[in-house]
């Protein structure tokens, strides 16, 4: 069986990869989500609509956010997934409705109009990840493989393969290294 996702729950499964991707890892401590200059970016890149002037406050309350939702991409257990989701998602304010703006077809949103960032976030993200976990796809949450990485990802891949973030190009890195390898183990 094959499980596709809309549109909106992809885009904020990406958002959401972005958001966790902003902390310090092991082989960058940089943290990219320290000013208010970052969230604007994101906030660009991501493509929100309706986000007014963003404030330190606004910084400060997605910076909390991270740690709360980096972990569900290294749960052992749905159940363990649910809690850690159902946690996030009863912190913000739910009021489901359909909607078509700025030319997109009809979709859900689960934040009501005028929401802060921060609830925008943890609900439309948090509801996202319930979707991938009532599935059965849990397992399409997880960490790079690179032994110098650990940006969490989500496998959209039809075989659940992908292995590497795409922040880093990780994958093509490892796999340059074991090609080099190979040549020089093939010239001994």
């Amino acid at each position: 069986m094959i499980v596709t996702f809309s549109h909106d729950t992809e885009h904020a499964l990406g958002t959401l990869v972005r958001l966790v991707n902003t902390m310090p890892g092991p082989s960058s401590q940089v943290d990219t989500m320290a000013t208010l200059e970052d969230l604007e970016k994101f906030v660009h890149e991501q493509e929100f609509s309706a986000v007014g002037n963003l404030t330190e406050t606004d910084l400060q309350e997605i910076r909390e956010l991270r740690p709360l939702f980096a972990p569900v991409f290294t749960t052992a257990s749905d159940a363990e997934a649910a809690a850690m989701i159902n946690a996030i998602v009863a912190s913000g304010t739910t009021t489901p409705r359909l909607t078509n703006h700025d030319g997109h077809p009809w979709h859900i949103h689960y934040s009501r109009d005028g929401s802060s960032l921060t609830c925008r976030i943890t609900v439309e993200c948090g509801i996202a990840l319930a979707q991938v976990i009532s599935a059965g796809e849990r397992e399409r949450l997880r960490r790079c493989e690179a032994p110098d990485c650990d940006d969490a990802l989500i496998d959209l891949s039809r075989n659940r393969s992908k292995r590497y973030c795409d922040a880093r190009t990780c994958g093509n890195r490892l796999h340059v290294a074991a090609y080099r390898e190979r040549r020089k183990t093939a010239g001994e």
